[in-house]
């Protein structure tokens, strides 16, 4: 293995060879498949990949991660100051902040060391003996992977619910745990996506996917002790997929089918576990309602029937015809209500208006509105752990690109706020160092274009600054501002970050994720293309200065802008691409491609599939020059089949003209969001920085 770097490496099969002394990249075999449709005849040289038991596809891989590592070799020591940077800033051993529930007060703590977090609660007060509830670093010991799926306590505390993932194909196994005993209960369940208990301490609804599609798709009742679960409801449209949870009053338990266009919900009192589901409203095309409950015999539901942007209603439980809603909170066109919770005495709505998140709270009792106030210009506002219902404290995270995430308590009567924690940046942090603003750039269609940029202050707008732009632009997704501990490596070192909140996401409401999918997704293509096009002119930076990033849907818009204008950018991660489109939307027996169709259309519908061949990353590869390009992806990942991104990969080598580098990197043992452990996340980023800044000139 010493000379490892001066032999070659050769796969008997003859489908790869590689030279590592001289940095050859491995050639993938081509094993043309032939396939036709719509009267084309279509050639994929590059299906076998997807064997993932074949021996000659792990070795493809593997010399794929071979030539990635000889290329970047020169660079570990880089890598490794970068790592120890980001490690050096963040608080190793700490802990959340406690929230109460019952009795008791929950808590996530980590150790330095240790890759995974430790959940705990202390019983009546913050200061009591700690029971260690759950402690993946224990769980995970001998596995190269761990992840935390839904957990839910019983409301009497006393039982734990939770699921894990242990390879990183997002596929949970639903453990029961007697808290009182610290022993876990015989019975297990598999394929687990939502747990709820109800009132009753023993009994368990939980909703399990298909083994094969990933569809979440039957909801099971379970009784503590026995063996066979009853089959409360069954899923059986695949363009819709079903959840579990409980209201604000936790007076109900919902269960609701939902598509991405459409929803519906049957209801149950969480006293009556062994009652019946009862459907609140038929499903109607278009129609997405979400029900929850404060008090009394009425229900509250955010709809966007006749509301675009959604509205809130009221409605008698038992006369729930649309006829007889009371609207509370109506429709508005700039504003998109996202989402309501409930108690005792107040509401609180999160909405979004011009790309940022607001806070609206309603008390129940005079009526009186008011909106909780932010300082930074642009910035990220979420719920926190809210688990009590009658309580007048509501606790929410502020961050901002130059503000750590911060943990509030807010007096719903008195509008005092307080400061519970902010992220310590360990080594000290000074936020007027750091600049962030909202600029717009102009779509091809007229459209003005939200871009969040952040960069060290002092700068001269002279094109000569690196900058690292990304985005998603899918599913509705917002793209906010958050603080990023490791993204100070590359602003300390001159590099400006920026975000573009393109269309087909849902920065800017409904309307702005309806003008970037279906027929109209190449706007979130050339909307990005337009703000690297922006930034370039106002001076931000330079096409030779320029990187820019995607992941997943995110990795589909990277793989389509350097088709579409390869000359544009200096180099591109594109990270868990989702750039086989056609190949993928064809498969209905792939995890969750049923329900994408309303995302991206259905290519066995001729004009869809012509819309969609007309970007399709893999499809659209030619005989050019292109950036220099990093693709990512993880061979366990069950929303991007690892065989796409070395599909992708394996054509451009073969196809592009250009020198410029091309590496694949397969996380042998990761899922869809890399690694598990909080550590070799940190690595992946370090990985990602010093392809970034060496692309860009920077080397120390």
């Amino acid at each position: 293995m010493k000379n490892f770097l001066l032999v070659i490496f050769l796969i008997i099969s003859g489908s790869v060879q590689l030279t590592m002394a001289q940095n050859k990249p491995p050639i993938a075999a081509k094993k043309p498949k032939i396939d036709k449709l719509h009267g084309e005849t279509r050639v994929d040289n590059y299906y076998w990949l997807r064997e993932k038991t074949d021996p000659e596809v792990i070795s493809y891989l593997e010399a794929e991660n071979a030539y990635t590592d000889s290329i970047m070799k020169p660079y570990e020591a880089f890598q490794e100051n970068i790592y120890k940077e980001i490690v050096g800033k963040i608080k190793e051993t700490d802990l959340s902040v406690p929230y109460r529930r019952g009795n008791y007060f929950y808590y996530n703590r980590t150790e330095q060391g240790k890759q995974y977090g430790i959940f705990c609660r202390k019983e009546a007060s913050p200061n009591a003996q700690e029971e260690i509830l759950l402690d993946l670093n224990e769980m995970g010991k001998g596995l190269k992977f761990i992840s935390l799926g839904d957990i839910d306590i019983s409301p009497d505390g006393k039982k734990l619910a939770y699921s894990t993932d242990t390879n990183g194909f997002r596929q949970y196994k639903m453990f029961i745990k007697d808290l009182e005993t610290g022993k876990t209960f015989p019975e297990t369940r598999e394929r687990i996506t939502s747990i709820q208990w109800a009132n009753d301490n023993k009994t368990v609804f939980y909703v399990t996917e298909d083994a094969q599609t990933k569809r979440a798709n039957q909801l099971y009742r379970h009784i503590l002790g026995q063996e066979k679960d009853d089959l409360v409801y069954e899923e059986k449209d695949e363009l819709y997929g079903l959840g579990v949870y409980q209201s604000s009053s936790k007076a109900y338990i919902f269960a609701t089918s939902s598509s991405s266009t459409t929803s519906e919900s049957r209801y149950l009192r969480s006293d009556d576990p062994n009652g019946s589901f009862k459907l609140l409203m038929a499903r109607q095309d278009g129609h997405e309602y979400y029900p929850d409950h404060h008090s009394g015999d009425s229900f509250y539901i955010r709809t966007n029937l006749e509301a675009k942007n959604f509205r809130l209603v009221n409605v008698a439980i038992n006369d729930l015809d649309v006829k007889n809603w009371r609207e509370i909170i109506p429709h508005r066109e700039p504003v998109t209500l996202e989402g309501v919770q409930f108690f005792v005495n107040h509401y609180v709505v999160y909405e979004r208006e011009d790309g940022l998140q607001k806070m609206r709270v309603t008390d129940l009792r005079s009526g009186s509105v008011h909106q909780i106030q932010f300082p930074d210009p642009i910035y990220a506002a979420f719920p926190n752990a809210n688990a009590e219902f009658n309580t007048s404290v509501f606790r929410f995270s502020y961050q901002s690109f130059v503000t750590p995430n911060s943990v509030f308590d807010y007096n719903l009567d008195s509008r005092e706020r307080q400061l519970l924690k902010q992220d310590e940046v360990v080594g000290g942090y000074d936020s007027s160092q750091y600049n962030s603003e909202r600029i717009y750039a102009t779509a091809t269609d007229g459209t003005r274009i939200p871009i969040s940029v952040v960069y060290k202050k002092d700068l001269v707008k002279d094109g000569s600054r690196p900058l690292y732009l990304t985005g998603y632009g899918a599913y509705g997704a917002s793209n906010p501002a958050t603080f990023s501990v490791s993204l100070l490596s590359l602003l300390n070192r001159g590099v400006i970050f920026a975000r573009a909140h393109i269309r087909g996401g849902g920065d800017l409401g409904q309307t702005w994720h309806d003008q970037g999918k279906m027929m109209l997704k190449r706007n979130t293509f050339t909307d990005f293309i337009n703000c690297a096009e922006h930034l370039i002119n106002e001076k931000y930076t330079g096409k030779d200065r320029l990187v820019i990033q995607g992941g997943s849907a995110g990795g589909l818009l990277i793989g389509a802008v350097i088709n579409m204008r390869p000359e544009l950018f200096k180099a591109a991660i594109a990270e868990v691409p989702f750039v086989d489109v056609i190949n993928t939307m064809l498969d209905e027996t792939l995890p969750l491609t049923v329900g994408e169709f309303l995302e991206w259309g259905n290519p066995k519908v001729k004009n869809e599939y012509d819309y969609l061949k007309s970007y399709c990353p893999y499809t659209n590869i030619a005989a050019k020059a292109y950036p220099n390009i990093l693709v990512k992806t993880s061979l366990n990942d069950s929303q991007v089949m690892y065989w796409e991104p070395a599909k992708y990969v394996a054509k451009l080598r073969a196809t592009k003209i250009d020198n410029n580098l091309l590496m694949l990197k397969t996380n042998l043992a990761g899922g869809h969001g890399g690694s598990s452990g909080r550590y070799d996340r940190f690595r992946e980023v370090a990985f990602n920085y010093a392809f970034i800044l060496t692309q860009v000139g920077i080397t120390q």
